[in-house]
């Protein structure tokens, strides 16, 4: 056999160390690319949905007072409350789990107390602390991105 064109292990890697060492790079950085862009996606639907929730907490409060206070059978329908809740459970989806444990007791608040609205304080207080309470976790939520 001739020496010159029998190559061992060691001497073949040392040859091609920098096409391996290219290709261990490019593996790496896709890698970290990916997670990157998972990680960034993440971020911008927290950042709606927490937007989103905001506005329809907004609304929300709108019907508990127009129920409560304003005696408003047309502004402050349980009913539209119903819906605003619902569309805050499914935003939560997208959202840290203390976001959406919080959605849930505002879900649980709603349930027990907005029949009782416009007729005791307590019903009232209860609604609007959860919906605080919520408000609080969504802006920790979005502070949390940076």
């Amino acid at each position: 056999m001739n020496t010159t064109t029998t190559y061992t292990l060691k001497a073949q890697i040392q040859r091609y160390a920098v096409a391996l060492i290219s290709l261990t790079v490019a593996l790496i950085s896709l890698g970290y690319n990916t997670w990157r862009n998972e990680q960034t996606e993440a971020n911008r639907n927290i950042r709606a949905a927490g937007f989103e929730m905001i506005l329809a907490m907004s609304d929300l409060h709108e019907v508990v007072f127009f129920s409560h206070y304003g005696k408003n059978d047309q502004l402050g329908d349980p009913k539209r409350g119903w819906a605003i809740i619902l569309g805050l459970r499914d935003l939560s989806m997208v959202m840290p789990p203390r976001v959406q444990e919080t959605a849930g007791k505002l879900n649980d608040a709603w349930r027990e107390d907005s029949g009782a609205l416009g007729s005791t304080e307590t019903s009232v207080e209860r609604i609007n602390e959860a919906i605080d309470e919520l408000r609080y976790e969504i802006l920790m939520a979005l502070e949390a991105l940076g």
